[in-house]
């Protein structure tokens, strides 16, 4: 009750107009039912998209104060997307700016969308107060991370090396490392369909395909692999 109280007050004096992009319309249909309801919260969703084009045109055509942006879409991921809207994050006058919205946690999934100029990165555990705030503060210009993940960005920014390649996560498409993850920290299918909303047989099918890219036998081995590589 207070943190809704407070929510209102803060959010008579202005409003922030946002872009919601994730390729899972469920996801963006419930976002917006918590987060939309603009007399209470001050956030006016202006407009959706699935993949990296839609994100482009809707961006360029309504040039919104914060987009929520997904890490992994059709078309290239969210670096692309931020990629393309460079121009309007570097409007002194009316810029652009970027939170990612994730169901991953990965560190180099958090380091490629802050390197790519995203202002923050939370993840899809995120209450819809909590991300109602993150979206007010990242407007007004901070920088706002989901608990633990602030360290993967220092520790990346403090050292000037560039991150080894992993040739064999390399094989791997964006989806199939979500699942990859999610399996090897011990979720059953039905968890993981749920997280990542698809169906249990396209995460039996992900499965597959990354034990046989990895040529890896069962999923215990799949976790020792994730876990050796620091992935989970």
């Amino acid at each position: 009750m207070t943190d809704t109280t407070a929510t209102t007050d803060t959010t008579e004096q202005r409003r922030v107009r946002v872009v919601l992009v994730d390729d899972h319309r469920m996801f963006r249909t419930g976002v917006q039912a918590e987060i939309g309801e603009t007399e209470r919260t001050g956030v006016d969703v202006v407009g959706e998209a699935a993949d990296v084009d839609q994100a482009v045109t809707v961006v360029t055509a309504t040039r919104p104060d914060v987009v929520l942006l997904d890490v992994h879409l059709p078309g290239g991921g969210g670096v692309e997307v931020l990629k393309r809207c460079a121009p309007f994050m570097a409007d002194v006058a009316q810029p652009v700016r970027f939170l990612a919205l994730s169901v991953s946690d990965a560190a180099e999934d958090v380091i490629g969308v802050i390197r790519g100029g995203a202002r923050g990165y939370v993840t899809k555990t995120i209450t819809g107060p909590d991300l109602v705030n993150s979206i007010f503060r990242v407007s007004d210009g901070d920088a706002v991370f989901s608990p633990r993940l602030a360290g993967f960005v220092l520790d990346a920014f403090a050292s000037t090396d560039a991150p080894p390649v992993d040739e064999d996560l390399d094989r791997l498409t964006q989806r199939e490392r979500e699942v990859l993850r999610l399996i090897a920290r011990g979720y059953a299918y039905k968890e993981v369909a749920k997280q990542l909303y698809i169906s249990v047989k396209t995460v039996e099918s992900h499965v597959s395909a990354v034990l046989r890219k990895l040529q890896l036998s069962n999923r215990h081995e799949l976790t020792r692999w994730a876990t050796a590589r620091r992935l989970v």
